[in-house]
C-alpha cells in the first residue's frame, strides 16, 4: 500500500494536486490521448488509485479505489463510485472487471508487484490492464529522478523503467502487450498536446496495455 506519509501528502494537498491538471492542461490532454490509444471499451472498469478522478471518466471507468479521503471526495464529485481501499488489498471478487487501470500509481506503492497481482485477480480472463507511468529511463524521466526531492508529491516516489513493469506483467502471464509514449518536451514549453508514438524510451509518459489470458479447456 501507499506509506502513511504519502497518503498524508495527498490528503493535505488534494486541491493542489488537482490544480496541476489545469495548470498543465496540454500535458494532461497528452496523457489522456495515450491512455485512450489502446482502450478497449465495454464492460465494467476500475481505476486503482483514482485520485481526484481526472482520468476515470474519460476511460469509461465507473469504479475507483483511493486511500486518501480528500482525493476520494473530489473523484466522487466527478461521478466516480469510490471505494476507500489500498491497491494491495482490493475489496472485490475475482474476475469482477473487464478493465483495470493504474495511472501514475505504481511509483507511490510500497509493493507494486502485489498491487499488480491484486489487479490481475479482480480482472476477468481476457480482460485488459492499462498502466500509465513515468518512464524512469526516458530523458525527462531521468531529469524528474534527479529533481525528485524538489517535488512535494514525488519526493517519496520510486520511479520505474518500462522494462521492470514488463517483467512483472510477464511473471503474471499477461499477453497481447502494446506500449506507447508521449510528452517529449518540457511541460513549460508545450504549445499543443504532444504526439503519441508507439514504443518507449523517449517519452516521459508511457502506457502499457496487456491482456489477462483467457481460461483454456482441458487437454
Amino acid at each position: 500500500m501507499m506509506t502513511e506519509s504519502i497518503i498524508r501528502i495527498f490528503e493535505e494537498a488534494a486541491p493542489e494536486y488537482d490544480a496541476w491538471f489545469e495548470k498543465n492542461r496540454l500535458a494532461y490532454e497528452s496523457e489522456l490521448l495515450a491512455l485512450q490509444r489502446f482502450l478497449i471499451p465495454g464492460g465494467r472498469g476500475l481505476e486503482i488509485g483514482v485520485g481526484t478522478g481526472r482520468f476515470a471518466p474519460y476511460l469509461g471507468l465507473e469504479v475507483g479505489v483511493e486511500p486518501a479521503k480528500a482525493m476520494a471526495g473530489m473523484a466522487q464529485k466527478r461521478g466516480i463510485k469510490v471505494v476507500m481501499a489500498t491497491a494491495e488489498a482490493l475489496p472485490f471478487g475475482s474476475g469482477t472487471f473487464h478493465l483495470v487501470a493504474l495511472v501514475t500509481v505504481l511509483c507511490f506503492l510500497r509493493d507494486p508487484l502485489r498491487a499488480l497481482q491484486e489487479a490481475t485477480r479482480v480482472l476477468q480472463p481476457g480482460g485488459q490492464i492499462l498502466l500509465g507511468m513515468l518512464d524512469k529511463e526516458s530523458p525527462l524521466g531521468r531529469l524528474y529522478e534527479t529533481h525528485r526531492q524538489d517535488s512535494k508529491f514525488y519526493r517519496l516516489a520510486r520511479f520505474y523503467a518500462v522494462g521492470q513493469v514488463l517483467d512483472w506483467l510477464q511473471s503474471l502471464a499477461y499477453d497481447q502487450v502494446d506500449i506507447c509514449q508521449t510528452i517529449f518536451t518540457d511541460l513549460t514549453g508545450m504549445t499543443r498536446p504532444e504526439p503519441v508514438k508507439n514504443g518507449h524510451g523517449e517519452g516521459l509518459f508511457a502506457v502499457i496495455s496487456a491482456r489477462k489470458p483467457r481460461l483454456t479447456g482441458g487437454p
